[in-house]
């Protein structure tokens, strides 16, 4: 779940990372009250879950408390980096005399944390370390000990900063690190963590992702946080979020359904294998069982699909349980394209003979032979009717 920017300087400024004064707004009157009583110049940001904004015209600054009315009317119900700016933060801008990088991320490839520092801030970190990899420097971190007082200054000392930034820069490191490992995060970011003309180090912007499998064990914390409209990707992709699904729109004609992540990759590329193109990934175990309907719905809304390969495949999971879930689906939306099942694993025998008596077809005796079937369908003319 990514955070708006408002509500990640929240969660830093509590975690004790400075962070200007500021106030959320959502009309042009109350922008002009905020700006009134911060009583200075003040910067109006646009509140989407997106990066660049002020290249995109997200951003606007403002000398007095009728120019900050006037910018955030000219903010609030556009659209940016395809999300729609229902609020705008107004915040004292900062006397910057220098901009800095800092993170805190999942690393796949060390299998934990890593914290990045760099003293080139406010800038595009990808473009930065594509130019001068050498300029970002990196930490990798053991989980079992965490980030220590020494190790964060390394990333900071010999960059000319001076003693008083880099014991706050050092401060701020350890201090990210702490909010990263508490709200179990997978990213926290700063960009840029500007120093201030008076050698105050302040946290400028935020960017901080929460990992949605761990947000029940947080809620106390972050009961007050309203979670960001992600409005990124398809209308489908975004119904899916809604929903609580894994669902993404890929460009193919067969569609898939089946349990487990792992499983459904290899669906996928099975689909491909066998010389076709999946129209979207959708894994339906777990809790996600209990929301066939919604989820066939969401496949057979892609005008693309042509097909569809069921896919369930049980050791915990029972294979009778998601099929009757997905058949109940299938009855009530009565879809008019060839359907194709593959079924192994617990509850299998039931769950075949529910496929036969409910639709009238037999189930393939292998995951390829099912696929094969579905690709070929696909190729061919809807003939509006169910497969097995």
């Amino acid at each position: 779940m990514k955070l708006l920017e408002h509500q990640g300087k929240q969660l830093l400024a509590q975690a004790g990372v400075p962070v200007p004064r500021g106030r959320v707004v959502t009309t042009p009157e109350a922008a002009q009250q905020a700006a009134a009583v911060l009583g200075c110049r003040v910067a109006l940001k646009a509140q989407v879950p997106a990066g660049k904004r002020g290249k995109a015209g997200g951003i606007g600054f403002a000398d007095t408390p009728e120019d900050a009315a006037g910018s955030a009317a000219r903010l609030l119900g556009s659209e940016l980096a395809g999300s729609h700016v229902d609020a705008v933060l107004v915040e004292e801008a900062a006397d910057i005399a220098k901009e800095l990088y800092a993170s805190v991320l999942n690393d796949p490839a060390g299998k934990g944390p890593l914290v990045l520092f760099c003293p080139s801030g406010g800038m595009d970190i990808e473009e930065l370390s594509a130019r001068d990899p050498e300029s970002i420097r990196r930490l990798g971190v053991d989980i079992r000990t965490g980030l220590t007082a020494d190790a964060a200054r390394s990333l900071v000392t010999g960059l000319g900063l001076g003693e008083h930034v880099e014991d706050q820069v050092t401060t701020a490191l350890l201090t990210m690190y702490r909010l990263y490992r508490t709200v179990e995060a997978e990213l926290v970011e700063v960009n840029p963590l500007v120093v201030t003309g008076a050698g105050e180090v302040v946290a400028l912007d935020s960017k901080i992702s929460l990992d949605p499998g761990a947000l029940g064990r947080h809620a106390e914390l972050l009961a007050d946080l309203v979670p960001a409209r992600d409005d990124t990707g398809t209308e489908l992709e975004r119904r899916g979020r809604e929903l609580g699904l894994q669902y993404l729109e890929l460009d193919g004609e067969v569609g898939v359904l089946a349990n487990g992540a792992g499983l459904t990759m290899t669906t996928l590329d099975a689909v491909t294998h066998y010389g076709g193109k999946p129209a979207n990934f959708l894994e339906i175990g777990g809790d996600a069982y209990t929301k066939a309907t919604p989820a066939l719905r969401l496949v057979l809304d892609n005008p693309r699909v042509r097909s569809l390969v069921v896919n369930f495949c049980g050791a915990f999971a029972r294979t009778d349980v998601m099929t009757e879930g997905v058949l109940a689906a299938i009855e009530e939306l009565r879809p008019e394209l060839p359907i194709f099942f593959s079924i192994h694993g617990t509850g299998e025998e039931k769950a075949i003979r529910l496929v036969r008596e409910r639709l009238g077809v037999e189930p393939y005796d292998t995951m390829d032979d099912a696929v094969k079937a579905a690709v070929a369908a696909a190729a061919g003319p809807v003939e509006g009717k169910v497969a097995g």
